[in-house]
């Protein structure tokens, strides 16, 4: 029997792989073909792993010519019957059949003069046709332009969420398939995400500070320890973390003139940890400036809404300017992490001498110097 191909209509699922196939593998070769193949115009309809499977074991298959009107419900019907399909992977089913319109806003098929299909479906149709929401359809089309073959395959077989692998179709190729083959060996999608991040930053290298600073300006990447579920955000998808211990441990005693000054930012749930980086990096503790920042925030036992700029010296460093300025600042928050400016604004006023540098810092500021992995 010739070697037959698949109909497009066909295509819109994802073929068998794996333990999967394998089962229908075994299934077949212990207990024959239960279900014909269907054929439509001389191609595969509805069948293909059957077919694979037969190849495997050297059987010929049994076919039946399909004579319905309609065989692109019938593909859909008996895939949808036999098939677990999660919500991305119906969502990505979708998307390719909404792939092959050709404009028009009703499901048709028609064929083009070298018998290839030519679709109309729209995305709406998709959506409803697979009982998914049409911006996962989008989100499905996205993966299907711009992914790599291998976040394709991992949303295929539903180990990637859609939502997720729309997320990194930005990032370079090699980004994209270290989070399919983390996600296909068993890791959560978003710590999947996270750790191909993380290891992209950590291997590049930080040169250290060399000159000696008055005026220390940091805002750590604390690692809160409450992994938050796949769908919540937290800090380690903006940044990668740090330990407390790690942070700890940051040379910065080397950095400093004996006569200096730290304003270290930290958040509530924290405050007691950073009291140890105070001390590790060899400052006492002061004062302290809270940020309103009028917009609410999750809490676990309140809504923290604030956070703390802790004010500490080292030898003898009190400010060089007599202006007081109000120890709580109401300054609407903005991007994830972003300190508002005004708060350099007051180091600058009330420390006007002495070299100065931010640790952690994002971006260059005239005036200061830079020490981080973003900077």
């Amino acid at each position: 029997m010739p070697t037959l191909k698949f109909h497009p209509i066909a295509e819109i699922f994802p073929l068998l792989e794996g333990p999967e196939f394998a089962d229908l593998v075994a299934d077949i070769a212990e207990y024959g073909q239960h279900e014909p193949i269907w054929l439509y115009e001389g191609l595969i309809l509805d069948g293909r792993n059957r077919y694979r499977a037969c190849v495997e074991l050297g059987l010929k298959p049994e076919t039946c010519e399909y004579q319905g009107d309609d065989p692109e419900a019938y593909v859909i019907s008996m895939n949808l019957h036999r098939r677990h399909l999660n919500e991305s992977q119906r969502a990505m089913c979708a998307a390719r059949m909404a792939n092959m319109e050709r404009g028009g806003d009703r499901k048709s098929i028609q064929y083009n003069s070298d018998q290839t299909a030519n679709w109309q479906f729209d995305r709406a149709s998709a959506a409803d046709t697979f009982k998914v929401n049409e911006r996962s359809v989008n989100r499905a089309a996205k993966v299907l332009h711009e992914a790599t073959p291998d976040v394709i395959e991992a949303t295929d077989k539903g180990h990637l969420p859609v939502s997720a692998a729309a997320k990194i179709v930005t990032e370079p190729p090699d980004f994209q398939d270290d989070v399919a083959q983390r996600v296909t060996a068993g890791t959560r999608p978003q710590e999947a995400i996270r750790q191909a991040k993380a290891e992209r930053i950590t291997q590049r290298a930080i040169e250290q500070p060399t000159g000696r600073y008055r005026v220390l300006y940091a805002d750590p990447p604390w690692s809160y320890g409450n992994t938050q579920p796949d769908y919540h955000p937290e800090q380690r998808d903006h940044y990668p973390v740090m330990s407390l211990t790690d942070i700890c441990a940051l040379p910065v005693v080397e950095w400093v003139e004996d006569d200096a000054v730290l304003f270290l930012w930290v958040t509530s749930p924290i405050l007691e940890e950073a009291f140890r980086v105070v001390k590790a990096w060899g400052f006492t503790y002061k004062s302290s400036f809270v940020w309103d920042k009028i917009k609410h925030n999750m809490g676990h036992y309140n809504s923290v809404r604030h956070e703390l700029l802790l004010v500490c010296t080292r030898g003898s460093c009190l400010p060089d300017v007599a202006k007081l300025f109000d120890s709580v600042q109401s300054i609407e928050r903005t991007a994830h992490s972003a300190k508002p400016e005004e708060f350099r604004q007051i180091i600058d006023t009330v420390y006007p001498y002495g070299e100065r540098i931010e640790l952690f810092a994002r971006r260059h500021v005239a005036g200061w110097a830079a020490w981080g992995l973003e900077a």
